[in-house]
This record gives C-alpha cells, sequence and structure tokens, in this order.
C-alpha cells in the first residue's frame, strides 16, 4: 500500500504539473491504487473546504492560480498599445491578476469585450501576472445582465429589469459581490443551471439603490455597456494639452464668427457666418462660412485620447448627464469654441447662389474668435424683433444675413427633396432632485433649421472635397428603404385613406406626398412613424451609397469632432487631403476604416437605444402617480400579443396585451397589422384612436401596461377570458372581413376626423 501524500505534497504537486491536476493524474503520480484512491479523495476534499484548492470539472486547482487553458476577457489596450486580459473565472482572495495578451501577426483584432480562449503562464512583472497566447476567439460572449439583488440562505437570486425578460437568476454564495437585499447589480452567466432550473450567475458590480432617481440613466449607461470612466492616462493626456498657436494656420480671427447652440449646451463645436456675395458674377450670391473645432490638433492617431475616442464612437446624451467621448478638458475647453477666446479650427467657405445652389467651397485651417456664444433662443427672439441686448449690435451684421442665406439655402432644399418628416421631439424636463417634473414638446424654431442647414452644406461639401481628392474617408450612408417595409407602410397608407403608388422607382418626393396627405389629419403622426419606420439605419462605410433620406449623392459627417469620432476621421482625412500636417489620417487609419465604421455604427446604435430606454424608465417613473388614470392615444403597432399605444400627452408607449381585450378571441393578421374579433368580427387597427387606462408603470423596466376601454369611441366589452376557444372567426362575420377586404385593399374601418 502507497504512502498517501501530505496535503503539501498534493499542493507542490499540482502547482509543479498545472496540466495535469485530475484525481487520476494525482493518483497515478503517487503511485496509488484501489482504496488508498478513497483515501486520496477525501484529502482533496478536505484541501477544497479549506479554500485552499477549487474543483473545476475534474481537476483541482490552487484558487489563487489560473489554469494554465482559461477563457479570458478582454479588456482593452495600454497607452502603449499593449492588450491586456482578465480571467472569467477567479476564486482566489487575492484581487483577479491582469494578463498581457502576446499577439501573432495571424491573429485576429482584438478589442474591449472579446472572450477568447489563452493559454497562460505565470510570470513576474510589475504589471500583469500572467501572458497569454491566443488559443481562439470565442463568437459567442457571456450573457450579461442588470437585476435587482434579492438575498436568500446560500447567495441570492437577481430579478432581471429588462422589459422582455422575466427568468430569474441564481447566485452562489461566493458570487454575490458583498451584494445587499434590493441593490441594482450587474451580473454575467456563470454555468449551467442550478436548482429549479434557474441559471447561475455572478455579480459582477454593484450599482447602488434601483429607485434613485439618477439611477435611470446609470442602468442604461451600465446595460448597454457604455464607457462612462475615463482611464487616467486618457485624462492625463487630455489635461496636458496646451492651446494651438497661429503657427501654419489662416488668421480668422477678425471674421465675425458666432456659435448658436441649446441654452444649456457644454461644449460648442460650431461656428456660423454669412455675407452677401460681392463678386459681380454671382449677384444676389452669398458666401457663408462654417468653422469647427479642430479636434484633430488634440486627439492624435494612435493615442490614448484617441483609442477611447474610437471605442465609445460618439458622445451619449440622457436627460440627466452626457457621457462624453471626449474628457471635460477637451470637449468643454480647449475644443470648445466659447466667446471671444482664441480656437483652434477647421473652417469651411462656402459659394451660394441666390437660389441657394452651392457652387464653390474651400477648406482651411485656420485660428478663430467666437464673437458671441448665443442661444437658438435668443438669435430667434432677435430675428422676430426683440433683440436682447447681446443680441442687438449683431442683427445687421451677423444675423439677418445669416437668415438670408439660410432662406436661400431653404429654397434649394425645397427643390431637393429631402424626406419631411414631422415627428414632435418630447423633452423630459427635471426638477433640482432630478425627478421627472413635466414632459413638454421641445421647441422647433427657424434657428434650428438654419443651423441645420449650415450644417449639411458643410457635410457635402466635405464629401465632395475628399471625392475629388480621391482620399479614403468615412461616408453617411442612408440607403433606401428595403422592399417589405415599403410595401408594409403602403399598408399603413392604404388603411388610413392615402396612397402611396407602385411600380417606380422611389424618391423622397413620393414620401413627402404621402407626409403632405396626412398633414393635420387624425393619421399625421401615425404616417410619420410609419414612414420613419420603413427607413433603413443610417451607418458609416468607406464606401459612398448616398443619403437617400437627405436626397444627397455625398455626404460625410465634419461638424460635430467634439462627439462623433466619425467626424474626426474626416478632418484627419481632410488634413491629410491638404498636406496640413502629421496629424491626418496615417495608414494603419486607412486599413482600418472598415472596422471603424463598423465599430463606431455600433455605438451609435448602442446610444439610441439606450437614450431611449432611458426615455421609456423616466416617463414610467412620470406616469407611475397616475395608474388608474384614462388617456388617449393612437394605436401605434399591432403584434399577435397585443397593441402598442402612443399616449397622446407624452408619447409614452404602452402595452395592451391581447389576453385582455373584450370577451373573445383575437385573431392577428399580420399583413393586415390588425386584431379581429372571433366571435364579433370586431377589427382593431393601426392609427385607431383610443381610450386606455393605466393599468401599471414600472419605473424599473419603463414598462407600461394599459388596459383598452374604447375605440374610435366606441366602448369596449369589459373583462377577459370568453369561453371561446382559439379559432378562426365565424363564417358570416369573416365572409364580411374578406368582401370589405377585397374592396379597400384592407383598409380597416375606422372614422375620419
Amino acid at each position: 500500500m502507497a504512502k498517501i501524500p501530505s496535503k503539501q505534497q498534493i499542493l507542490d504537486w499540482i502547482s509543479e504539473n498545472p496540466t495535469q491536476t485530475a484525481k487520476r493524474d494525482i493518483a497515478r503520480a503517487f503511485g496509488l491504487k484501489g482504496a488508498d484512491r478513497i483515501d486520496l479523495k477525501r484529502v482533496l476534499k478536505e484541501l477544497e473546504a479549506e479554500g485552499n484548492l477549487t474543483k473545476r470539472g475534474k481537476t483541482y486547482r490552487d484558487p489563487d492560480t489560473l489554469p494554465p487553458v482559461s477563457v479570458c476577457e478582454v479588456t482593452g489596450p495600454d497607452r502603449d498599445g499593449d492588450i491586456f486580459a482578465r480571467p472569467l473565472e477567479w476564486h482566489g482572495d487575492t484581487p483577479e491578476p491582469r494578463i498581457l495578451v502576446i499577439p501573432r501577426a495571424a491573429d485576429p483584432a482584438l478589442g474591449p469585450g472579446d472572450r477568447v480562449l489563452l493559454r497562460l503562464t505565470a510570470v513576474t512583472d510589475e504589471d500583469h501576472g500572467y501572458e497569454g497566447r491566443l488559443i481562439r476567439k470565442l463568437n459567442s460572449s457571456a450573457m450579461r445582465m442588470l437585476g435587482i439583488f434579492r438575498e436568500g440562505p446560500e447567495g441570492g437570486r437577481i430579478v432581471p429589469i429588462d422589459k422582455g425578460q422575466d427568468k430569474e437568476w441564481q447566485v452562489g454564495s461566493r458570487d454575490t459581490h458583498g451584494a445587499q437585499d434590493g441593490e441594482l447589480v450587474e451580473a454575467e452567466r456563470a454555468g449551467p443551471k442550478g436548482r429549479m432550473g434557474l441559471p447561475r450567475a455572478r455579480v459582477l458590480s454593484r450599482l447602488g439603490d434601483p429607485t434613485a432617481p439618477k439611477a435611470v440613466s446609470l442602468i442604461a449607461i451600465h446595460q448597454h455597456g457604455i464607457p462612462d470612466q475615463f482611464p487616467d492616462e486618457v485624462i492625463a493626456e487630455a489635461e496636458a494639452a496646451e492651446p494651438a498657436g497661429l503657427d501654419g494656420r489662416e488668421d480668422l480671427r477678425e471674421l465675425p464668427l458666432i456659435t448658436i447652440d441649446p441654452a444649456d449646451a457644454r461644449d460648442r463645436d460650431d461656428a456660423v457666418l454669412a455675407a452677401p456675395d460681392t463678386d459681380p458674377g454671382n449677384e444676389g450670391g452669398h458666401v457663408i462660412w462654417v468653422a469647427i473645432a479642430d479636434v484633430a490638433h488634440y486627439v492624435r492617431p494612435g493615442s490614448a485620447l484617441d483609442r477611447e475616442a474610437r471605442l465609445r464612437g460618439n458622445s451619449s446624451y440622457f436627460p440627466d448627464r452626457v457621457v462624453p467621448m471626449l474628457p471635460e478638458a477637451l470637449s468643454g475647453d480647449l475644443c470648445s469654441l466659447h466667446e471671444d477666446v482664441e480656437r483652434a479650427c477647421m473652417a469651411v467657405r462656402i459659394t451660394l447662389d441666390p437660389e441657394g445652389n452651392k457652387i464653390a467651397h474651400c477648406f482651411t485651417r485656420g485660428l478663430m474668435r467666437s464673437r458671441a456664444s448665443l442661444s437658438y433662443q435668443q438669435v430667434q427672439a432677435g430675428r422676430d424683433g426683440n433683440p436682447s441686448d447681446k443680441v442687438a449690435p449683431l442683427m445687421e451684421r451677423v444675423i439677418d444675413p445669416l437668415y438670408a442665406a439660410y432662406a436661400a439655402l431653404r429654397r434649394a432644399r425645397s427643390r431637393r427633396q429631402p424626406l419631411e418628416l414631422d415627428l414632435p421631439e418630447r423633452k423630459i424636463v427635471l426638477s433640482e432632485d432630478g425627478r421627472v417634473a413635466s414632459v413638454d414638446f421641445a421647441e422647433r424654431l427657424d434657428a434650428h433649421r438654419l443651423i441645420e442647414e449650415f450644417m449639411v452644406t458643410a457635410n457635402v461639401a466635405a464629401a465632395e472635397e475628399l471625392s475629388k481628392r480621391r482620399s479614403p474617408l468615412l461616408y453617411r450612408v442612408h440607403e433606401e428603404p428595403a422592399p417589405e417595409k415599403l410595401e408594409a407602410l403602403r399598408e399603413v397608407a392604404q388603411a388610413s385613406g392615402f396612397a402611396l403608388a407602385k411600380g417606380q422607382v422611389l424618391q423622397t418626393a413620393h414620401l413627402n406626398r404621402l407626409l403632405s396627405q396626412a398633414q393635420d389629419s387624425d393619421f399625421d403622426e401615425l404616417i410619420n412613424m410609419s414612414t420613419l419606420r420603413a427607413m433603413t439605419q443610417a451607418y458609416y462605410s468607406p464606401q459612398n451609397f448616398g443619403h437617400f433620406g437627405l436626397a444627397l449623392k455625398n455626404y460625410a459627417h465634419f461638424t460635430s469632432p467634439i462627439r462623433r469620432y466619425a467626424d474626426l476621421i474626416v478632418h484627419r482625412a481632410l488634413i491629410s487631403a491638404h498636406g496640413w500636417g502629421d496629424d491626418g489620417l496615417d495608414p494603419a487609419q486607412i486599413e482600418a476604416l472598415d472596422q471603424t465604421a463598423e465599430q463606431i455604427s455600433g455605438t451609435e446604435r448602442r446610444s439610441m437605444v439606450a437614450e431611449r430606454d432611458t426615455t421609456d424608465r423616466y416617463l414610467a417613473a412620470y406616469l407611475s402617480e397616475r395608474v388608474g388614470s384614462e388617456m388617449t392615444g393612437r394605436i401605434s403597432g399591432v403584434q399577435k400579443f397585443g397593441l402598442f399605444v402612443k399616449l397622446d400627452e407624452t408619447g409614452a408607449d404602452g402595452l395592451v396585451p391581447v389576453r385582455s381585450i373584450g370577451r373573445e378571441f383575437f385573431v392577428f393578421d399580420p399583413e393586415a397589422q390588425t386584431l379581429m374579433g372571433a366571435d364579433s368580427g370586431t377589427t382593431i387597427g393601426l392609427g385607431q384612436r383610443v381610450t386606455v387606462r393605466l393599468a401599471e408603470a414600472v419605473p424599473v423596466t419603463g414598462g407600461l401596461m394599459l388596459e383598452l376601454l374604447e375605440v374610435e369611441g366606441d366602448a369596449m366589452p369589459r373583462g377577459g377570458g370568453g369561453s371561446r376557444k382559439p379559432g378562426k372567426p365565424p363564417k358570416r362575420a369573416r365572409a364580411k372581413a374578406q368582401k370589405k377586404s377585397a374592396k379597400t385593399a384592407r383598409k380597416v374601418k375606422r372614422t375620419r376626423r
């Protein structure tokens, strides 16, 4: 009988032989057979209970070491460009070790958040404990979630806050991360299902009280993985930046450029100027200037600032905060065109004919000084004859010429016929303590439209300039609607009593004609929303496929490099194309344009979803005190499981579950987008006016549940759960509906008002 090894001998063997740590490997190493293996199993269990070993499958290892092959998550490059990762399974008492990834030439590109299988080697280094070589990049990342932690006898459980998720997760006592009962936590899946079939999870971070007012946007930020803390090296680079001088720049300080922004704007990245063209050959024409903060001077390719900006892709805006793309030292100071301060800029001088057509443009890299920082409201008040003391001196020389040039640009826009969607923007107004005070309609002034037209014109000039010079760049692409989405829009139009012609190459003018038909009707908002839903998502691409919505062949983003990485790429392209310095596009950036386009298109979508989710939660919080109240709205969506209703007052979307509608079974027609009562033949469809009762408002998820009371003024039968089994409508009702459908191309019955 062989001697059972001591606990220390077993630990030494596992430390020296990390690939041979199964029980049978250890038994073979010490010559143990038969009954001796039972004693070995006992010793291993004791070591595990004492915390000296952890069991993973059939193998044992020191909890303060990593196995030779581990699944890890890439945390991103450091200031020097080295890629680091963290282990996804760490059971030690010490902080998890940092892993330096040693790439090979054939390895795929790795980015923050990527899951990888690494072969690890322990090292002794100041800033990392392991080196890892890539075995393979894992396609599926571990599922993450936000939820409310509920303490239990053996750890706890997590109740999800996502509207579409209702399954709880089980958390072991070692994986709670110290979370307290009722706290908002971020967690990830951690292995197979546990007791009662619930998936296991480990808590990654604790986010505090979910009912706190400022937790609303914080939930969205964490839920969608938006980086909201700048690394120290990024902050250090930003704070070390010095103001740019006149060297190598055109002196534009005498131009009376002004900035026009929201009243609460913290950064100002565009300034404008207009004047009559003095060229006799362009009598009645205009010269406009658009000057943009020269972010490229401060954010150099390959720097920590550049890597972080590319990672973020854009700034994200919430009712109570902004998650900026660049640190405050740049976005709020050196790159912000503050009043009466010298600032580096990229500027374009554009010549317009009397009808607003661009006939020439010229780019320059300059130094400017803004004459005034104005709000939209101040400028509009001046234009309307009520200038403030600050605006009055600028009216004749600055503001009036801006509006004259804008009038010409509006005429050009009218001929071009971009898509003219009219969707009132609702603005959430917060009180001082961060709670919703009101939901208002955002003002839409000519001053807003003026700046938009100037920016669009400058963006067109940038795209045309770089295309002419055959310079690589990122275009802003918006492709025409997919045929199936266009057909769905046509169905909605017909159901609302309007027409969208078939059999022709779609142009924005055709859609504008439909929008014009619906204007001032009961279906105005519905047609606008349906048209918007038919549109494809705009994105960035090194290839130019045009911009359908703006009816433009060449379009790029040039005017907001403080908050969009795409604009920074365009600035660098202009620098390289004109030979203005060594901070333009380098070969590595050009080679990576496809990946950059995909990255920042993704971050843009991420921000849009996070901002929408935040709005939903704020609206649910605002309405939670009005549960039981009756409200009016319009059906904005029809699905098999129920109706979506957009409420008139707040613009919030709520769900009417199909099971709660009347006393009969409702049949869903996906083509007509209707629900038809199986007994009565009652048809409920898109665009109908409804009265609902707010049944439930859940701020933590943003969900609203509604009870349908009236459709087009007709009361719905109260109560659900009728005895009729699911099936088709009775023959009489079905025949009546089919006859009507054939006659009116699925035009649903409703009263026009």
